[in-house]
Formats: structure tokens, C-alpha cells, sequence
């Protein structure tokens, strides 16, 4: 038996399927391009959805890839048991080879069976399979064909060896391949509950029916194969040791969790807190470093809030070995080096990964201690409440808001002789899930079957937008009115037409669509505007003006030039924002998204704080030094890995073929599909209008180019014009004359309040209700938005001219809805009248609390509501 390393596998394998004519396909991102029914990539058939469906054609029949696979969702959720198992993980590469109408069980099973015991030899001895109970085709195989003996070959039920896609659709009988592991992991009945003798390394599935909505199966027309076998599991195997955790594809994870904790990990104990610890370390963190780099950042709902839950439970785990600050940001460089020959985008993707992590662990530890402070606040209040059991919604605010650790709410209840409310807190966890379900299905791109259909029946549509934007002889080769092909489309009619051979760019990787006009023999149709729904078929979205457009016709296509150009300025004038924002801010700065519009153009992008003035007048700058250089914008196609190797920058949210464009303008080199000026020239001048927060660790910046920025530019002198006029100043004097009668304004203000003040005071009679008791004055009243202070000397100058008497004041302010009450004792009644006993009752009674001094009292909004309450039991009191 070979002993490989995880990288030597991995590419053994794809280059073994290569050579059995199966094309080799680069791993899709994590995320699902267009499935709405996934959070996530869990499979590695993920990828083929649609074409297993019938929905879709790929220019080859057989297929190979490594795909990155992450579950943590659904039915394949194997979060809990990350860490306490040899095999279960968050992130994993799944091995497959694929065939969509092609071969079928025999060469599967002769493929893997000789890659199994002639590539990778493994002895044979040491396999044995399963099959579906009713599949004696498969069987038959393995028996006559492969030569296994009748004792290696056991027939299991639906529940371990059929496949489906879903309740409905392709499904089919599979066939697992195991390795055994040996006896000393005991002798147990393949498939039982205890049976850690046999390691499942291989399923292939036999996709060869369909099944409907009754549940009836009938035969597809063309079966398909789809097999995948884990590579931490084959590399376990290969690499003689217990646990997919002991491979190399781990192992240096690990071993920086020792250093850094100063713990041992201990194999031969999986059940110690260190083992388990730094496992659950290792797995968080090679998922943390490829969810990142697939565009996922944290955040409280969808994907995000996945990340940010394994970061945070990472976090644990370490604190469990005493790690206390800060560590898994510089784990991300071991899993770079682990993975940077298959995966190349990880090594430019370092630096903003590193930030994030860090940035995120630093927000965690802070939360940790906040939380840890509310729940000793919910203990308390609790124990006045006289009960003593934590709520599921107590748990759930702390879990939620804080990312508490709902086992260590358990112990610290524990602690205080304290129950907690589990059942109640899984209850409203379940309805949150579902929400986060909802949320990512309503924001996952579905595509409608009627795009799918054409794309199986058209030819690919032609671009030819990059050289000119008008074509003379383009083919209407399909007209489509509510989600339905038709023959024409008449006059006021709106619709979707595709052509052969089209110069309108399609709304694609930010970039709006084109507009512009169709005209053909005695029609005009108004393009307004360009989508392409499914790769290969671009749609012209718009309304026929007048006569009618039918299929099979010629027109004459026309881009609105002017709106084309203003799109092209924006968009190259977005890759030197994004190559000046890494010059000047750093190498972690990476596009997080943007949108490219003819009127202006929006960047998002990696960074943990907001820019300062001198950040954005530096960007700016730098932006017009590349335009006023002129450099040539040079487009070349080149294979995607030569590409990055080269230093081009890939774009998160992008999605790229084996072949990919790159852009190259002066500091900036980029992948891009879009269109761009000849020279940075010709975009003529670029201006920032403003920079925001949209997340955690993403900022976003708005600008214009070109004539907008003109546009921008003469606006903004003219309203300096006008300014100066109104200031009667120079512009130069234009800060320091507003600073001046901002000086005044305050001055101006505070006259009018010692006005105002003054006036409270000459009119304090007036304004209070005085009762009188035998021998002494009870008077009551409220004033409006004074202070503190400014009220203690109004009750002052009250007592004084009442002479022997108990004052009540209250000041309010509507505005800030908040009141302030004082009581004032002539200090011939102190003795006999207590001003704190009397502010303590009056403002228990309205529901407020005491001030900073004894005699006065705070409240808000109901508070003012209640003041003739706080009056009423103020003269009882007196």
C-alpha cells in the first residue's frame, strides 16, 4: 500500500480519472451558485445539480474534482460530533468522477476497484463492499466481473444504499467500498451501530431512476454516475493511522495548537479535553480559512452567523486548554501552507483572512466578558423574583447577542444551585434556524426553467461587446413573453429577446446592463435592459415601440454609446480604487462587492475601520495620478491558475471558468469580465462622495468618473460660490467665518437663556401652587429644560421668598423625554421635614430613581406623564 501524502492523493486521483477521459473541474466555492434548497456546498455532486437534472449541458460527458465540501446544515449537520469522532468535520475535500449519460456501474466499479488496488495498492484482502439489496446487477459485478468472493459483497437495505437528490427526482441504488481497519477495532456486523472496524472510503452511486411525486420510480434515460470518497479518509488509510485527525492534512494544525496552549495532544485518549480540543481547533480553523476566502464574512444571520459560530466555538475549545488571547489568526497561516499548491487564491487571500479572524476574536473576548456580567445580572433578578431556574429566552439573548457558550450557562448555573429552561431555549434556537432558512433561500439565485430550456436548445450566444457596440445582422433566435417562448411580440408589448450574435453586455459581476434599440424591418424595440440568467444566453429586456418583432428576423442592434462609455469610465476607474485602497491601506484589502452604473460607481471592500480624511484625499489622489498617466487598459485570456500565480486579483464573489480575462491599467491588475476604456485617460477625472460602514470588517465607498465627476465638480463650485456670496467672505476665509458665527450663535444662546433663566426666577411666585399648612407654606410646580443645577437655584430663590416652607420643582424636557425633580426644606423645617424621605417616596411613586444628591430624583417619558400623581403624593406627604 502507497503512503501518500493529502496533496499527492488528491492530484493522483483527478490525474488517474484525467487519463480515463474524464474532464478535470476546479473546485466550485463553497457557496452554491444558484441552489436555493443550500446553505452551503455539501457534496461534490453540488456542482452538477443541474445537469444531473436534465436541466443542464456541459461540453464533456465524464468529469473529475476535488471539491470543497462544508456541512454544517440540514441533514448533514456534523457539528456536534466535530472533535468527538475520528472522522466528523465541518470542512472536508470530496474526491469524485462523474459521468452524465455516459458509462454506468461496470467501468465505476472497474475504475475504483483499480484505483483502489492498483494506484493507490491497497490490498485487496482489505475491501469489501456493499450494494443495494435488490441490485443484483451490482452485485453480479463485483462477483463475476471484479472477482470478489460472495462474503465481501452484503446487500443493505434504502437506508444505507440508496441514494436521493431530494423527496422527488434522480435517485438510485449506490454501492459503498470499505477498508478494514483491522481486529483489534473488533469483529462487529458491517453497518452496526458499534462498528468501527470498517471505514466507508467510497460510495458510488448508480443514478438511474426517477421518482415522482406518488413515490413511483421509472427509468432514466440516460443513468448517471456520481461517486465521492473523502480525502481525510483515504488519507487516513493511506497514512496507517486511527483518525482522519492524524493526517498531514491536520497534523500541523494541531501541532500549533500544542505550541501555543503548551498542552499535548493525546491520540491514544480521543475522550481527553486537549484531544478533543485541539481536533474541534484544527477542523474550525481550516473551515474558517476557506469560508473566508469563498467570500463568507461573519455576520448575525445566513452564512455569516455559520462562521461566526465556529470561530466563536473554536475560541472555546482553546479557552478549554487555557489559550486566553487571541490565537486563530495565526492558524490561518498553517492551513495556507497545508493547502496553497491545490488552492493558490488562498496565499493572496491571506492577509484579509488573518485580519478578520483577528478582528473577530478580539470582538468575542470582549463579548464573552460582557456576557459573563449579564448573566450574573440575570441570576439576581432572578433570585428577587424568587425563582431559581434561567429562562430559555434568558439563554437564548446570551447565546444569540453574546455567543455564550450555552453549556457554560449550564455550569455557572449549576453553581448557584440554579436550573436552567434547556427544552425552551432549543425551541426558540429551531425558530431562529428557520428564519436563517427562509433568509437564504429568498436570497440564493434561482434560475427559471424557461433560461435552462434555452440554454439546452440554443446555440451560445455570441458577445461581441468588448470590440463594437453595434451589430448589423443579428438573428433573432428567440422571443420570450412571461416566462414563455413565443413567435413575435407585438406593438406596446414588452418582453425578452435573445439573439445570436449581440454587442449588449449583460448585467454581470457588478456591472449593469446595457440599454439601446433593436430595429428590424418595420419594428423598433427599446433595449432597457441586458441579463444573462444562465451562462450562455444573454437577454435583451424591453418593449416594442411600434410594428412587431418575430422570431427568425434580422435587426440592427444599437448600445446607447453614452451610457456604455460613463459605465466603462466607472468600471476601470473601480479597479484602480480597489489597487490605490491596497497600496495605501494594505495587501488585506479585498473587493467584498460592488456595483458599476453609469451615473456612478459603489465599492465594497475589507477593512476593520473607518477612513480618515487624510485616507481618502491619498486615495483620491493616487486614483487621478494613474488617469493623468494615461496607461494603456490591456486585456489578455489566460488560464485561471497562470493567472493568479501572475499576481492578478480575483474577485470574492466571482465565479471563474479555466479561462479568465485579465485587465491590466497602470497599479492595477485584476480579473474581469467587464468592459473598460482604451487608456485610464479616458476616464478624465474620479471623485470620492463618500465612505460608510456595511458590516463587520467591510466598508464601502461611493464615486464618480468622468464627465459625472465633472458634474460633481461644478456643483460643488458653485455652491462654494454661493457660500461666499452669502458669507460675504473669500473662500479662503469660508472655515473661519462660519467658526465665527457659530461663536456668536452659542453667545446669542446663552443671553437668551439667562434671559429666560432670569425671567423663571422674577416670575418663581407665579409659576408654583402654594398651600398653607399651620405654620408653614407647601408649594408646588414645574418649569421647562433646565438642569440640575439651574433647578436646585430655582428652588432656592422659591424657599427664600416663601420663607417658612417645602418646595417641589420639576423640570422637563419634551424633547429628550426625561424629568427632574427637586425638593427643597426651609432650614427652619429640617429638623422636623426630611428632603431626601420626601424626593425617595415621590419618585418611587412615578417610578423614578434618585438623583446624585439626596434631595433630587430622575425619570423618563411615563414619568412626565404621572407628574400630577408626584404632586398629588408630594402634598400628602407635607
Amino acid at each position: 500500500m502507497k503512503s501518500l501524502t493529502g496533496n499527492e492523493i488528491r492530484e493522483s486521483f483527478l490525474k488517474y480519472f484525467e487519463e480515463k477521459g474524464h474532464t478535470r473541474v476546479k473546485s466550485a466555492s463553497i457557496i452554491p451558485e444558484s441552489d436555493p434548497t443550500l446553505l452551503f456546498v455539501n457534496a461534490g455532486m453540488v456542482p452538477f445539480k443541474n445537469v444531473f437534472l436534465g436541466l443542464e449541458k456541459k461540453p464533456y460527458k465524464r468529469a473529475t474534482s476535488c471539491q470543497k465540501v462544508f456541512r454544517v446544515s440540514g441533514k448533514h449537520n456534523d457539528l456536534d460530533n466535530v472533535g468527538y469522532t475520528p472522522r466528523h468535520h465541518t470542512f472536508f475535500e470530496m474526491l469524485g468522477n462523474f459521468s452524465f449519460g455516459d458509462y454506468f456501474k461496470k467501468e465505476a466499479i472497474e475504475f475504483a476497484w483499480e484505483y483502489l488496488t492498483r494506484v493507490l495498492q491497497i490490498p485487496e484482502e482489505k475491501l469489501l463492499v456493499s450494494v443495494f439489496e435488490e441490485d443484483d446487477e451490482a452485485y453480479e459485478i463485483w462477483n463475476k466481473v471484479i472477482g470478489l468472493p460472495e462474503d465481501k459483497i452484503h446487500r443493505l437495505g434504502v437506508e444505507d444504499n440508496f441514494w436521493s437528490m431530494g423527496e422527488t427526482g434522480p435517485c438510485g441504488p449506490c454501492s459503498e467500498i470499505y477498508y478494514d481497519r483491522g481486529e483489534r477495532f473488533g469483529s462487529p456486523q458491517l453497518g452496526a451501530p458499534d462498528d468501527n472496524r470498517y471505514l466507508e472510503i467510497w460510495n458510488l452511486v448508480f443514478m438511474q431512476y426517477n421518482r415522482d411525486e406518488k413515490g413511483r420510480l421509472t427509468p432514466l434515460p440516460h443513468p448517471n454516475i456520481d461517486t465521492g470518497m473523502g480525502l481525510e479518509r483515504i488519507a487516513s488509510v493511506l497514512q496507517k493511522v486511527d483518525s482522519n485527525y492524524e493526517t498531514d492534512l491536520f497534523m500541523p494544525v494541531i501541532r500549533f495548537s500544542e505550541d501555543i496552549s503548551g498542552k499535548e495532544y493525546k491520540p491514544e485518549d480521543p475522550g481527553s479535553i486537549e484531544t478533543i480540543s485541539m481536533r474541534v481547533i484544527a477542523d474550525h480553523l481550516r473551515a474558517i480559512t476557506f469560508l473566508i476566502s469563498d467570500g463568507v464574512f461573519p455576520s448575525n444571520e445566513g452564512r455569516g452567523y455559520v462562521l461566526r459560530r465556529i470561530l466563536r466555538r473554536a475560541l472555546r475549545y482553546g479557552k478549554e486548554i487555557g489559550i486566553e488571547k487571541p490565537f486563530l489568526f495565526e492558524g490561518v497561516d498553517v492551513v495556507i501552507d497545508i493547502f496553497k499548491e491545490p488552492y493558490p487564491e488562498l496565499i493572496g487571500n491571506r492577509g484579509f483572512i488573518k485580519g478578520l479572524v483577528k478582528a473577530e476574536e478580539e470582538k468575542f473576548i470582549k463579548t464573552l466578558k460582557r456576557g459573563m456580567d449579564i448573566l450574573y445580572e440575570i441570576i439576581e433578578k432572578a433570585k428577587k423574583e424568587g425563582r431559581h431556574h434561567i429562562t430559555g429566552k434568558e439563554i437564548f439573548m446570551l447565546y444569540d447577542t453574546y455567543g455564550f457558550p450555552v453549556d457554560l450557562v449550564e455550569d455557572i448555573a449549576k453553581d448557584n444551585n440554579f436550573g436552567v429552561d434547556i427544552a425552551d431555549y432549543f425551541e426558540l434556537l429551531e425558530e431562529q434556524r428557520e428564519r436563517a432558512r427562509a433568509s437564504w433561500k429568498s436570497q440564493a439565485k434561482e434560475v427559471k426553467e424557461i433560461y435552462i430550456q434555452l440554454k439546452n436548445s440554443l446555440p451560445e450566444n455570441r458577445f461581441v461587446g468588448y470590440e463594437k457596440l453595434e451589430v448589423e445582422d443579428a438573428k433573432i433566435i428567440a422571443v420570450i413573453k412571461d416566462e414563455k417562448t413565443v413567435d413575435e411580440l407585438k406593438e406596446g408589448e414588452t418582453g425578452e429577446v435573445v439573439l445570436d450574435i449581440t454587442p449588449f453586455y449583460p448585467e454581470k459581476g457588478g456591472q449593469v446592463g446595457d440599454t439601446g434599440v433593436l430595429e428590424g424591418d418595420g419594428f423598433l424595440f427599446e433595449v432597457t435592459d441586458t441579463k444573462t440568467p444562465v451562462e450562455g444566453v444573454i437577454v435583451h429586456r424591453g418593449k416594442v415601440l411600434f410594428g412587431a418583432l418575430k422570431k427568425g428576423e434580422m435587426v440592427h442592434g444599437k448600445v446607447d454609446k453614452e451610457r456604455r462609455v460613463d459605465i466603462m469610465r466607472h468600471h476601470t476607474a473601480t479597479h484602480l480604487l480597489h489597487a490605490a485602497l491596497r497600496s495605501i491601506l494594505g495587501d488585506h484589502v479585498k473587493q467584498a462587492g460592488s456595483l458599476v452604473h453609469p451615473e456612478y460607481l459603489r465599492f465594497d471592500f475589507t477593512h476593520f475601520e473607518a477612513l480618515t480624511d487624510e485616507d481618502i484625499k491619498r486615495i483620491e489622489e493616487l486614483v487621478n495620478q494613474e488617469i493623468v498617466a494615461n496607461h494603456p487598459v490591456v486585456c489578455r485570456e489566460m488560464n485561471i491558475d497562470e493567472a493568479l500565480k501572475s499576481g492578478a486579483i480575483a474577485i470574492f464573489e466571482e465565479k471563474y471558468g479555466e479561462t479568465v480575462r485579465v485587465i491590466s491599467a497602470g497599479i492595477s491588475t485584476e480579473l474581469c469580465g467587464g468592459t473598460h476604456v482604451s487608456r485610464t485617460g479616458d476616464i478624465g477625472y474620479f471623485k470620492i462622495i463618500s465612505e460608510s460602514a456595511v458590516g463587520s470588517g467591510t466598508r464601502r465607498i461611493e464615486a464618480v468618473a468622468g464627465r459625472k465627476a465633472v458634474e460633481k465638480g461644478l456643483k460643488e463650485h458653485f455652491l462654494i460660490k454661493e457660500i461666499m456670496q452669502r458669507l460675504t467672505s473669500r473662500e479662503d476665509q469660508i472655515i473661519d467665518k462660519i467658526e465665527s458665527l457659530k461663536l456668536k450663535l452659542k453667545e446669542l444662546e446663552r443671553e437668551i437663556e439667562s434671559i429666560k433663566k432670569k425671567s423663571i426666577m422674577e416670575r418663581i411666585t407665579e409659576i408654583l401652587s402654594v398651600e398653607n399648612r399651620k405654620d408653614y407654606k407647601v408649594a408646588y410646580g414645574k418649569v421647562e429644560n433646565l438642569s440640575p443645577n439651574e433647578l436646585r437655584d430655582l428652588a432656592d430663590v422659591a424657599r427664600a421668598r416663601l420663607g417658612r416652607s417645602v418646595v417641589l420643582l420639576a423640570s422637563v424636557d419634551k424633547e429628550k423625554e426625561k424629568i427632574n425633580l427637586i425638593v427643597a426644606v426651609s432650614k427652619d423645617l429640617t429638623d422636623k421635614i426630611k428632603a431626601g424621605d420626601i424626593i425617595r417616596q415621590v419618585a418611587s411613586a412615578v417610578g423614578g430613581k434618585g438623583g446624585g444628591r439626596p434631595d433630587m430624583a430622575q425619570g423618563g417619558g411615563t414619568q412626565i406623564q404621572k407628574l400630577e400623581e408626584a404632586f398629588k403624593i408630594f402634598l400628602e406627604l407635607v
